[in-house]
């Protein structure tokens, strides 16, 4: 029988911030363990943003990291990240967008990319989230809240982001975030299923094309 007694919980806005500190951070084991994901790569100096209708991931984990890059001008940057991690996950209307500055043209250029939002959902295997902020509706089944980093039942971290084994993580067995809103600066996936894509450059103002 399902557990219902710590599963079902809804949290509102979630958005948990776990950093811990950049002098105990360690690499705690990567999926390429399992051939699941690429090797580690350097962060860009963009983030960007995600909208989503509907999120389901299985074997759900999160804790916190520092993803490590650089700016746009080359220097070397950090980002505080909470790294969320999914064995599988499947996604509604998903949309993705980042900006470029055009300074010398005084404008910019967004790329936005859409998928999933015609009846096929996005699918995703062993999928990382380098997470900066996130807004949706939240409900976990069988989760566990206060979980040593390094002792998550879910196997693997974000490679390239350092993490301390000891911080504060929690895991689930499902995750459901339904009206998702979310700023990243990486995510990474064994296999990632774009059904429906469309890609389109954008130049001008950025509010009138960005997802959120």
């Amino acid at each position: 029988m399902e557990s219902q007694v710590r599963g079902g919980t809804r949290w509102k806005r979630f958005a948990v911030v776990m950093v811990p500190s950049v002098a105990a951070t360690a690499a705690i084991g990567v999926a390429l363990a399992q051939g699941a994901l690429a090797a580690s790569f350097s962060v860009s100096g963009q983030s960007f943003k995600v909208t989503a209708d509907t999120l389901v991931g299985h074997d759900f984990v999160q804790y916190g990291g520092v993803a490590e890059g650089t700016d746009l001008e080359g220097n070397s940057a950090t980002h505080p990240v909470a790294v969320s991690g999914f064995e599988s996950a499947t996604i509604t209307n998903m949309c993705q967008s980042v900006v470029t500055p055009l300074p010398l043209l005084n404008t910019s250029v967004t790329l936005v990319l859409t998928a999933g939002d015609k009846g096929t959902k996005v699918s995703a295997e062993n999928l990382y989230l380098d997470v900066e902020s996130l807004d949706a509706d939240a409900v976990f089944r069988d989760i566990d809240i206060g979980v040593a980093a390094g002792q998550n039942k879910v196997p693997g971290t974000q490679p390239g982001t350092k993490v301390n084994p000891f911080g504060f993580a929690q895991q689930a067995r499902i995750a459901t975030l339904t009206d998702v809103e979310q700023t990243a600066w990486a995510t990474t996936a064994g296999t990632f299923r774009l059904p429906d894509l469309s890609l389109r450059l954008n130049v001008g103002d950025p509010s009138k094309y960005e997802c959120y």
